[in-house]
């Protein structure tokens, strides 16, 4: 069975509008541009068969996180799987490309702290983080694309920011530099 044009045609306008934010989710759960790009096209190949169950009880973007959460979770449960929060500067470009080299160098200085700590959060908590956070989805989206209630979501948030909040200050030393530049160094 062909879908029909209309119903194509709209799978098409919403795949263009949503892929790049899906791409950037991806790439912030595995850490891997390429492996990102093909559960992007799993993602996108699920959305085209199960449009026609769509209902519009979601928005398409949190419909569209919710598959793609699915297709990371089906991914982890192969064996020797492991999840990695990666830069949020290596999943887009830079806006401002006039950036100085020393500016760059103490924000991915900071970002490494951060990224590795994230990393160490449990996955349950990991995903409410960069959904809510990262991705900028509010309360209702992440619970809706992590199956629970907002709640929960609002407890797990709490529960990673704490986690988070405790492991930089036992792993990463902050101080202003003669610059007053906010710098960390690792405990």
């Amino acid at each position: 069975m062909h879908p029909d044009p209309q119903t194509q045609h709209d799978f098409t306008a919403i795949a263009r509008e949503f892929s790049p934010a899906l791409l950037r989710y991806l790439q912030r759960q595995l850490g891997d541009a390429a492996l990102a790009q093909d559960l992007l096209q799993e993602t996108l190949l699920r959305a085209a068969r199960n449009l026609e169950g769509f209902e519009g009880r979601a928005s398409p973007k949190t419909w569209l996180f919710a598959i793609a959460s699915h297709v990371v979770i089906d991914h982890f449960r192969q064996p020797a799987r492991r999840q990695k929060i990666v830069n949020i500067d290596d999943t887009a470009e830079l806006e401002d490309g006039a950036i100085a080299l020393d500016e760059r160098l103490v924000i991915d200085e900071m970002n490494q702290c951060v990224r590795e700590v994230i990393d160490s959060l449990p996955p349950d908590y990991r995903s409410a983080l960069v959904l809510h956070d990262l991705e900028g989805m509010d309360g209702a989206q992440t619970a809706e694309v992590l199956g629970l209630s907002v709640g929960a979501v609002r407890v797990r948030l709490h529960r990673a920011r704490q986690r988070l909040a405790t492991a930089l200050q036992n792993t990463c030393g902050f101080y202003h530099d003669s610059e007053s530049v906010l710098r960390c160094t690792r405990r």
